[in-house]
């Protein structure tokens, strides 16, 4: 009887052993994956001006009749982030908010500009009943013609000197932060940035220009 409780004693160990190294094995299994999770960042498309162009000398009014540029003729000191939207897209609804948060928290350093077309009344009423400034919105069939928005949400992130830094389909939070944090790495795209990271050849000639 004694041998058997023994045995039986030995056995559970042995499992409970054989289970915590599974545990382990698995938990570092898992972190291994969330290292290779990359950031999701913004479709890049390439189509229209690329980032690193200069805008060329677009002006165009606001809801409230203001002129608005985009080029490098701009006589601020803050960037644009240009979103295009429409009031029948429920994304671009949803990500207002984020949005304007984002930018807030820039420190005044960025102006959020919100880009449409169609007709005037709808969006009179759309930018009303989400609070948005007439003075930020604008109704352009050229400027969307101008940077070929064919899908939206579509952002376009643009300096001071009118130089676009960052562009995509943004449709959430991280779409859009990603854009930013693109500007600050100084890359076109998270995904451009990620890509050439793991590229040894690229990561040589980009040792071989800084040298």
């Amino acid at each position: 009887m004694n041998d058997a409780l023994i045995v039986s004693n030995v056995v559970l160990w042995v499992a409970v052993c054989v289970l915590g190294l599974v545990v382990v094995a698995l938990t570092r299994q898992i972190g291994l994956l969330h290292e290779r999770i990359a950031p999701v960042g913004a479709l890049a498309v390439e189509r229209g001006p690329a980032v690193g162009d200069v805008v060329a000398d677009l002006a165009v009014e606001s809801l409230d009749g203001q002129r608005i540029e985009f080029g490098a003729g701009r006589d601020d000191e803050q960037k644009i982030l240009l979103f295009f939207l429409s009031p029948t897209c429920p994304v671009c609804a949803t990500l207002l908010p984020t949005l304007q948060r984002m930018v807030q928290a820039q420190s005044e350093q960025t102006r959020l500009i919100y880009a449409s077309d169609g007709p005037r009344a709808q969006h009179e009423a759309f930018s009303k009943d989400k609070g948005l400034a007439a003075s930020d919105y604008v109704l352009s069939r050229e400027l969307g013609l101008y940077f070929e928005v064919s899908k939206l949400p579509y952002a376009v992130l643009i300096d001071a000197s009118g130089t676009i830094r960052a562009k995509g389909l943004v449709n959430t939070r991280e779409h859009v932060e990603s854009l930013f944090e693109a500007d600050r790495m100084g890359v076109a795209s998270l995904q451009q940035f990620l890509m050439t990271e793991s590229d040894p050849n690229d990561e040589a000639t980009r040792e071989k220009g800084a040298a």
